[in-house]
């Protein structure tokens, strides 16, 4: 099943939701319309009721997204100069917060060129894999732009300061293989097998205990910013909710029957 959005579809594949950027002639740069279509399909896929326990997220075509599609903006008219932050705090950045806020584990497909904001939607995967020939490339400095996206946040997180400066300031390709070596991105894989491989990631997330996935989710985005002994509260929160629900009855009762669990996301 497979429903369309503004320069997006979502596929239904069991418990799984893919996402696909879907605007090829373009290397699926990012837009207005993408980014509306985008929500939509979120909203249809965190729905309590969708049955989608995970998402894969990945581009159509040659491409992941080839960063943000400037010549859109020129073609409607906009004062790309005057607007660009607006833009960017009013369509960009409630994207990138829902990605957040999904209430179950992401997975990304990096087919082909993730680059400026496409890198950083790549980035918000929980799960990152790459095909072989794919790359990413922080381009801003080529337009005369700084990083956005929340790359100056996630990048020195990721791979340290150093090697975040020097791909921001020198806009220089990253191959797929090198990003993986930095510890950028987890797995690497043939290109003609990566979204089966994605796919196989996530199913087996999707089976998994999907309430404590999710808090896991926020665990992790909360962490960099909160001291040890906040951590150590917040943890402690999460784990008091994860301990009231029937995944976690289930997967007590699995372990002492020494069987696999059967999660249901409950």
């Amino acid at each position: 099943m497979r429903t369309e959005f503004d320069h997006v579809y979502l596929a239904a594949h069991g418990s799984t939701a893919l996402l696909v950027l879907n605007h090829p002639e373009v290397l699926n740069a990012i837009s207005a319309k993408m980014i509306g279509g985008a929500c939509e399909a979120l909203d249809g896929a965190a729905r309590p009721d969708s049955g989608f326990r995970a998402l894969v997220i990945t581009g159509e075509g040659r491409g992941f997204c080839s960063g943000a599609n400037l010549a859109e903006g020129v073609a409607e008219g906009a004062d790309i100069p005057a607007s660009l932050g607006a833009t960017i705090e009013k369509i960009y950045h409630p994207f990138l917060r829902r990605l957040r806020d999904l209430p179950m584990p992401i997975v990304t497909a990096v087919n082909g060129p993730a680059a400026g904001f496409g890198m950083s939607i790549a980035l918000m995967g929980d799960i990152v894999v790459a095909a072989r020939s794919a790359y990413f490339l922080q381009a801003f400095a080529r337009l005369g732009l700084v990083p956005d996206g929340g790359s100056t946040w996630l990048l020195p997180r990721l791979i340290g300061l150093a090697r975040a400066r020097e791909l921001s300031l020198l806009a220089e390709k990253l191959p797929a293989e090198k990003a993986l070596e930095w510890g950028l991105i987890n797995r690497v894989f043939p290109d003609d097998t990566l979204l089966n491989e994605a796919m196989k990631l996530a199913d087996k997330l999707a089976q998994g205990p999907t309430l404590a996935l999710a808090a896991m989710r926020r665990l992790y985005w909360a962490s960099p910013q909160n001291t040890y002994e906040q951590q150590l509260d917040l943890e402690r929160r999460s784990q008091q909710k994860a301990g009231g629900t029937k995944d976690f009855v289930e997967g007590v009762g699995a372990f002492l029957q020494k069987r696999p669990p059967a999660f249901e996301g409950k």
